[in-house]
């Protein structure tokens, strides 16, 4: 007979939360267990409350997530604007729902200015999926707040925008 810690009874306990089975189901048994590792296409919205304000004009950003493999509990990864990006540190809460909170610090060339980078703090939640859902994509909604003001004044700190991310296939 093997035995499994308690970690891993948490983790399976947790990957069975929030409507993500611990195998097969609307996504696969690997999503289940590591939900947020991956690629993700990022968007992020200007939050204007303008019903007649152009779609396109509402954009804030739209880049890359990465999300290594990593500690149950802990994110590590990457948000990429082509060949710069933010270094992205946080925490996964595996609850109804699944929550991330994330802090993205420049680490090249286009997000360090004046050897200041850029820092912009992240608050997410993972999608359940619908039970007769049809094609359902992994998705974590959420916002993001600019935590250091950039680009020479510009970019003020405290400006607050929503976000999608949905997951690319594997």
């Amino acid at each position: 007979m093997s035995s499994i810690s308690r970690r891993g009874v948490l983790g399976l306990a947790a990957a069975g939360l929030g409507g993500y089975p611990i195998v097969g189901g609307a996504y696969g048994a690997e999503e289940a267990a590591y939900p947020f590792e991956g690629a993700w296409t990022y968007r992020s919205l200007i939050n204007d409350p303008d019903i007649n304000k152009e779609f396109n004009d509402l954009e804030f950003a739209a880049a890359e997530i990465v999300f290594e493999k990593s500690a149950f509990g802990t994110l590590k990864g990457k948000l990429s604007f082509g060949n710069d990006f933010l270094k992205l540190t946080g925490a996964a809460s595996y609850g109804n729902p699944f929550a991330i909170r994330l802090q993205g610090v420049g680490a090249t060339p286009g997000t360090i200015e004046d050897g200041k980078p850029w820092v912009y703090d992240y608050q997410g939640y993972l999608v359940p999926v619908w039970p007769n859902g049809v094609d359902q994509r992994p998705a974590i909604v959420g916002s993001v707040i600019r935590t250091a003001t950039h680009s020479g004044g510009r970019a003020k700190a405290g400006f607050v925008a929503s976000f999608i991310a949905v997951r690319r296939d594997s």
